[in-house]
């Protein structure tokens, strides 16, 4: 039945809509355009570094000069070219179905922070811009992940007490200070942080403000500890 299906509708390259030969799948010309992260990487964002990985714990400049309150973070491509074009696609283009691969990329950026009984969250959105997006990205992708790494996830740990504008063009400072306070963790949900590992997963990091205000929310709360991860990093050339 599979594959008389794939006779009548074949394929497609999930960015370009190409003919591929599996589902969920990138042609090679959009896998290569896509800026998958590998090889040695900050501990914090997971952001690319010069070198070769020795094991040892490194941190990019950014986050040499700014405290991140998590443990450890990846990601799973940069946010430029084909990356770019893909979360766009996915956090204002109504492409849920890239919550499928998205799942994939991230659990092998996360490979390195998984544990037993790690609870996975996404960041919050909120519901003033819900009802405006339909949709929070950061959530279906926590799912995904959860799904594909087979650990709980916790879809509504985390909830925004007040409406932020957009972040886009503010600066590093700006961004921290709008999201003072802004999130808190849902107090329905504190009991199943208390004691574990927490997983945040978000769509782009560009400053890590958001991040960070979500893992404070969740070390005061209780949480063991706190790693990120994101299906893309802002970050400059390396």
């Amino acid at each position: 039945m599979q594959s008389a299906l794939h006779l009548i509708y074949p394929s497609q390259c999930i960015s370009c809509r190409d003919l591929v030969e599996g589902d969920n799948a990138l042609c090679g010309k959009c896998w290569r355009d896509t800026p998958f992260i590998s090889g040695l990487v900050c501990d914090k964002c997971g952001t690319p570094l010069p070198g070769d990985d020795t094991g040892e714990s490194i941190l990019c400049d950014d986050c040499m000069v700014t405290a991140r309150p998590w443990s450890k973070g990846r990601a799973a491509f940069l946010y430029t070219t084909n990356g770019r074009k893909l979360i766009l696609a996915f956090k204002h283009g109504d492409r849920l179905d890239l919550a499928a691969p998205a799942g994939q990329w991230l659990a092998r950026a996360a490979a390195p922070l998984l544990c037993t009984n790690m609870l996975i969250a996404p960041v919050p959105l909120h519901w003033m811009r819900m009802l405006k997006r339909r949709y929070n990205q950061s959530a279906l992708l926590a799912k995904s992940l959860a799904k594909t790494v087979d650990q709980s996830a916790c879809l509504d740990l985390l909830i925004r007490t007040k409406r932020t504008r957009s972040l886009d063009g503010l600066s590093r400072e700006a961004r921290f200070q709008m999201l003072a306070d802004s999130i808190k963790v849902n107090h329905k949900r504190k009991h199943r942080l208390i004691g574990r590992s927490i997983l945040l997963v978000d769509d782009v990091m560009t400053s890590g403000a958001t991040l960070a205000a979500c893992t404070e929310a969740c070390l005061a709360n209780g949480a063991k500890e706190v790693f990120t991860v994101t299906l893309a990093r802002v970050a400059k050339d390396v």
